[in-house]
C-alpha cells in the first residue's frame, strides 16, 4: 500500500461515534436523491420537475449556460433555498425542511471563504470544533488532511500567505476533514488562472479517485465538465435536459442545444429521407444527402431535426479515397490552435469546420480547392428540444 493509498483509507475509515453528518449512507442505494423539485419566483419558474441519483464515489456535473437553473438547484441542495414543490434525499433521509447547518453537506465556494484571522489548521479544524471532536481527533484529521492535499508545510500560515491554488486545496482540506457524505462544489476554479486551473483539475479528480468522495459540482465551463465528470447533467431553462458521460454526450448528443453547448461548429438542419437503397438518410438544403448509421425511426418526421458532425470527424481525402458523405470544397480560413489546425471550408452554400492534428497531413491554405468526408457514423441526427 502507498503512502496516498494508505492516508486515503485512514481519513475514510468510520470515525468513532460519528454524528449524523458523518454517517455513512447506504452503499447498495443513491447516495443523494432530488425527487421533482421544482422552484418558482411568482411567475418565474427557476426549476421545472428536476429529479436527478447521485451514487456514492460519483463525480456528477451541473453545466448550463447563465439562467439554466444550476445555481438555483445547488441552492436547494445546499438548504440556502427552499424548493416549491419535490423532495431531497440524504442516504435515504429526507431533509428537505432541514436547515444547511444540519444537513452535513460539505461546500467548497468559488471565493474560498477562509477565515483571514484564523492560520491554516485553525481553518481546517474550525468545522470539527463545531461538531465538538475531541482535541486529540481534531489533530489527527487535520493533519491527515493537510497530508492529503500535500501543504502539511503551511499549517500555520495565514491564507493571505498562500497562492490561489493553496487556498483552494485548503478550503477542500477544511470539508474532507469532517467526512461529509457529500460535497458541493460552487465554480470553486473560477477565479483561478488557466494553467492553475488545470492543475487544481487534476488535483480535485486525485482526491475524487483516491477517496471515492462523491462530488456535486457546478460549472458553467464545458471543457472542465469533460475533463472531470463521472456523468454530466446538462441544465437549460430550469430542466435537465441532457445526462450522460462525457464521451457520450460529447460525441453523440440527442438535442441541437446540447451539440451546440458543446461547441458542434458543423450542426445543420434537415429532413428525414430514404435513400436509393431504401436506407434512411438525411436531405440538407446545401448539401444534398447525407448518410447515417443506424436508422431515423425515433423521429417520427422531419419537424425539428438537426444533424451534426463533428470537425474532428472530417479528414481530408486523397485522390480516389472516398467516404460515405464525400464533398469538393474551398478552403475560406486556415486557425491554428495550438496541436490543432483548424480548416473552415465552404460546399456549395455550407461553411464547414475541420480540426486535424498540426502537420498531420500536406499544407492548404485559402482558396485551394480540396475534397472532405466522414463516414456515416460521425453524422449525428438530433432534435431541436
Amino acid at each position: 500500500m502507498n503512502r496516498t493509498t494508505a492516508r486515503a483509507a485512514t481519513i475514510t475509515q468510520a470515525p468513532i461515534n460519528p454524528t449524523a453528518s458523518e454517517a455513512a449512507p447506504d452503499p447498495a442505494g443513491p447516495v443523494f436523491e432530488i425527487d421533482d423539485v421544482s422552484k418558482r419566483y411568482s411567475s418565474v419558474t427557476a426549476l421545472d420537475r428536476v429529479s436527478l441519483s447521485v451514487r456514492p464515489g460519483e463525480f456528477v456535473t451541473l453545466l448550463g449556460p447563465s439562467g439554466s437553473g444550476k445555481t438555483t438547484l445547488l441552492k436547494i441542495i445546499a438548504g440556502a433555498t427552499r424548493p416549491t414543490s419535490g423532495r431531497l434525499l440524504l442516504g435515504g433521509r429526507d431533509i428537505t425542511h432541514e436547515p444547511p447547518g444540519t444537513r452535513g453537506i460539505g461546500m467548497v465556494f468559488q471565493n474560498f471563504a477562509l477565515m483571514p484571522h484564523m492560520s491554516v489548521f485553525e481553518n481546517i479544524a474550525f468545522p470539527l470544533h463545531i461538531r465538538k471532536v475531541p482535541k486529540d481527533e481534531i489533530r489527527k484529521r487535520v493533519t491527515e488532511a493537510l497530508e492529503l492535499i500535500q501543504l502539511p508545510a503551511v499549517m500555520d500560515r495565514k491564507p493571505r500567505e498562500l497562492s490561489g491554488g493553496q487556498q483552494q486545496r485548503v478550503a477542500i482540506a477544511r470539508c474532507l476533514v469532517y467526512r461529509p457524505p457529500i460535497i458541493l462544489m460552487d465554480e470553486p476554479l473560477g477565479a483561478l488562472d488557466k494553467k492553475l486551473r488545470e492543475q487544481m483539475q487534476y488535483e480535485i479528480k486525485r482526491l475524487h479517485d483516491d477517496l471515492g468522495l462523491t462530488i456535486i459540482f457546478v460549472t458553467h465551463d464545458q471543457e472542465e465538465a469533460l475533463t472531470m465528470s463521472d456523468r454530466i447533467c446538462l441544465m437549460d431553462g430550469g430542466r435537465i435536459c441532457e445526462m450522460g458521460a462525457p464521451a457520450d454526450i460529447y460525441s453523440a448528443p440527442k438535442t441541437a442545444f446540447a451539440a451546440d453547448f458543446f461547441g458542434a461548429i458543423n450542426v445543420f438542419p434537415g429532413r428525414r429521407s430514404a435513400g436509393q437503397d431504401g436506407d434512411d438518410i438525411i436531405r440538407n438544403d446545401d448539401l444534398g444527402a447525407i448518410r447515417i448509421a443506424g436508422s431515423l425511426a425515433p423521429f417520427k418526421d422531419s419537424a425539428g431535426l438537426h444533424w451534426m458532425v463533428r470537425p474532428e470527424r472530417i479528414r481530408l481525402l486523397e485522390e480516389r479515397q472516398t467516404e460515405d458523405n464525400a464533398f469538393d470544397a474551398i478552403v475560406v480560413d486556415r486557425i491554428l490552435f495550438g496541436g490543432l489546425t483548424r480548416l473552415i471550408v465552404r460546399v456549395g452554400s455550407a461553411t464547414l469546420t475541420l480540426a486535424q492534428l498540426t502537420g498531420s497531413s500536406a499544407f492548404v491554405g485559402k482558396g485551394d480547392r480540396i475534397r472532405i468526408g466522414w463516414p456515416a457514423d460521425a453524422t449525428v441526427p438530433l432534435t431541436s428540444d
